[in-house]
Parts: C-alpha cells; structure tokens; sequence
C-alpha cells in the first residue's frame, strides 16, 4: 500500500472531532463535496468505512475510532513541528493584547516607539482570548490577571485601579459627592460588581439599583461619556477620555484592583532579536526600573 496522503488522514481527523462535515469543512477552507471526497478516498485505500451519519452530525465506526486514536495526536505532533520550524522574521515582533488596552493605553505610545526603531515592525493582534504560545506564531502578550500562567514567564508592569467617573454633563445635573455618598448618584453596574468593594472599602451604602448594567469594561466608560451614570472605571482605559475631557474623575481617591498588568512570553522569544528591544521599551512605559 502506497503513504496515505496527509490531506485526507487530517480532513478524517477534523471531520471525527467536530462530528460535523459543514463544521469540518470550513475549519479547513473547504467545500462539503471536496472534504467528502477526500474522506471517500482514505476509505477506499483502508476498505472500510470511518464515519456514518448520525442522528446530529457523523460519528466513528469502530474502525474509525481506532484509527483517529492512533493519528490524531502524531498529526498534532506534526502541525506543531511545522509551526515552530516556520520561518521567523526577526525585524517583526507580534504582540498580542486585549482591544481596550491597545486603544487606551499602547496605540497612543506607539509613534515614539517607531520613530525610535524604524528596522523593527510591530505586529499588533487585538483579541479578548487568551494566546496560546504553543499554537500561535505570537512573541510576546500583555495579560491582566494575577501574574501566574503555565509554561510562559511573566513579568509584573504596574496595578490597575479603580476610580468613580462621570461625564461633565452629568456631573452639572446632580453635582459631586463624597467618596461614600456615591450612592446617592445613578450608579452604572459593572462586570465585576466592583461597586461593593468601593463602598465595603471607602463607606457609604450602594443603590437600590443600578440605572444600567454593562457586562463590558469598554462599553461601560463610553455609557458613563455619554452621561448614563456614573462608572466605576478601570484607570488605565478611563484615563485617555479624561484627558479628552469627556470624563472627570470624582474624587482622587482610588482603589486597587485585584488583578494587575503583565508582560507575558514563552521561553523561545528570548532568542528573537527584535524582542528584546520590544520588552525593553514596554517595561520602559510601564515605569518598570531596568
């Protein structure tokens, strides 16, 4: 029996873990009819079938069972290898982080950086899910959390902190209040329910309810710009609109979030040569010493 071709062993392996050919199909940017005839193929060369229709969607025959468990971890092996030995261009570093945090906080410092280093390009991928170094081509990803992930090494960049915002407008229609009669002010709810901890810590009694409730950080500052309410803001994204003069902070009083900011990278970035300057110019505007 002659190799089997590697399309058709990684378009059954899709197949058998979606358990759907339309899904498989467009998670390899192919048709139905071409995934179809590269799974008929495969069942030729073997002589028996590997998938049958179900009742929601195709399921393994016990052939096909032994089979994706004999090739489905080698395959992954294998699409690992390849990712790692891609070629790497050592003038771009790609730098993964959360959309608000490069609005708010890295576009603007962008400028300064490249006229700086004008050989280097910086590869920004914006995305809310958390990177996996293992399977994407990323260098390097600025996190918020508590400083511990597996199989990276992370560095601390600065605390983030918690404040009371509002818009100008509204502040002119209820006036300012102390840090513990916020309550008496329409209050926007926030993702975290971080209001308990400002009044559990700063004093005063949260509202009956919330005039808007926001499951969304960025949403959240542009609804208190907007005059809605009255946010409990994330600094480091609230600041940028302050500045703007769309929002003003309440009182200077702040309080510390239970998660910081960090600058995150596998172990294999140490040997690019444009990452050194990156992390160096990042650790920089985070007031890091060096």
């Amino acid at each position: 029996m002659s190799r089997l071709p590697l399309d058709q062993v990684d378009a059954f392996v899709t197949a058998a873990r979606l358990r759907n050919l339309t899904r498989a199909a467009e998670a390899m940017h192919l048709t139905v009819s071409a995934l179809s005839h590269r799974m008929r193929l495969l069942e030729e060369r073997l002589g028996h079938r590997l998938l049958a229709r179900g009742p929601r969607g195709v399921e393994l025959t016990p052939e096909g069972q032994r089979l994706f468990d004999a090739v489905a971890g080698p395959l992954d092996t294998i699409e690992h290898a390849l990712r790692r030995a891609t070629l790497r261009n050592d003038h771009t570093v790609t730098l993964s982080l959360i959309p608000s945090m490069a609005t708010a906080w890295l576009v603007p410092r962008l400028p300064a950086f490249l006229a700086q280093h004008p050989e280097l390009g910086l590869n920004l991928q914006s995305s809310t899910h958390v990177v996996d170094f293992e399977r994407e081509p990323v260098d390097l990803a600025l996190r918020l959390g508590g400083g511990r992930w597996p199989g990276v090494q992370s560095e601390f960049l600065f605390h983030e902190w918690i404040t009371p915002v509002a818009s100008p407008d509204l502040i002119k229609r209820h006036g300012k209040a102390a840090p513990d009669q916020l309550g008496r002010l329409p209050l926007l709810g926030d993702p975290a329910n971080r209001w308990k901890d400002w009044f559990g810590h700063f004093g005063g009694q949260p509202p009956a309810r919330y005039v808007a409730q926001f499951d969304d950080t960025e949403t959240l500052h542009q609804a208190a710009a907007q005059g809605v309410g009255v946010a409990l803001a994330r600094w480091t994204l609230a600041e940028p609109l302050v500045k703007a003069g769309r929002l003003v902070a309440l009182t200077k009083k702040r309080l510390q979030a239970d998660f910081a900011h960090y600058l995150v990278y596998p172990e294999r970035s140490l040997s690019h040569p444009g990452f050194q300057k990156v992390r160096t110019w990042l650790l920089e505007q985070a007031g890091v010493p060096g």
